[in-house]
């Protein structure tokens, strides 16, 4: 078995990757996106955390957390979302994408990947260019011509506060965006 090694920082800020079992489409379903905003939701009220941004695509999703001062522990939060999201998502009717042998053994769900990719955020340049990762995510796998035209991302939140113009980055000219920072 792998020995993941994470860089906890704590009262860090982290760039997450978290990916659905065999990139099913899961979140195409308003059932799913329901489920999983209650579960961060929750999560957030026992351990908080600030999200400064999200995208969330059909079979994954990118955010960025601010843990509180001292609080490094972002791997318990994830586990959270997810067993929540699992159980709520399910519960409503959702269907497990078909558990393999080794998931099956471990009495385990096909919802999630079991792990995330998670990067420790180290200035503001860098805060910036996983910001505009995340926002130009959708553009880039082709799910819409414009940033702006995707609902389910803080992109709106950002253009309303005034960082970003409302025609930021839209028909693939921020190419350059993707190559700063990888998936």
């Amino acid at each position: 078995m792998s020995n993941y090694k994470r860089y906890p920082v704590a009262g860090g800020i982290y760039f997450f990757t978290v990916v659905t079992f065999n990139r099913r489409p899961l979140f195409a379903d308003p059932l799913a996106r329901q489920c999983l905003r209650n579960a961060i939701l929750e999560t957030g009220q026992k351990m908080p955390f600030t999200t400064l941004g999200f995208c969330l695509l059909p079979d994954h999703l990118h955010c960025i957390w601010s843990l509180p001062e001292g609080d490094s522990d972002f791997s318990l939060r994830w586990n959270r979302v997810k067993g929540k999201f699992s159980k709520r998502y399910l519960a409503a009717g959702g269907i497990d994408g078909g558990a393999c042998l080794s998931r099956r053994k471990r009495g385990e769900v096909a919802i999630w990947q079991r792990r995330f990719w998670e990067h420790s955020i180290r200035d503001e340049s860098d805060l910036t260019r996983h910001l505009d990762y995340l926002h130009y995510n959708p553009v880039k796998h082709g799910l819409v011509g414009g940033v702006g035209d995707w609902p389910w991302s803080t992109f709106h939140r950002f253009v309303s506060d005034g960082t970003y113009p409302v025609d930021w980055c839209g028909n693939g000219i921020c190419d350059e965006v993707m190559d700063s920072v990888g998936e």
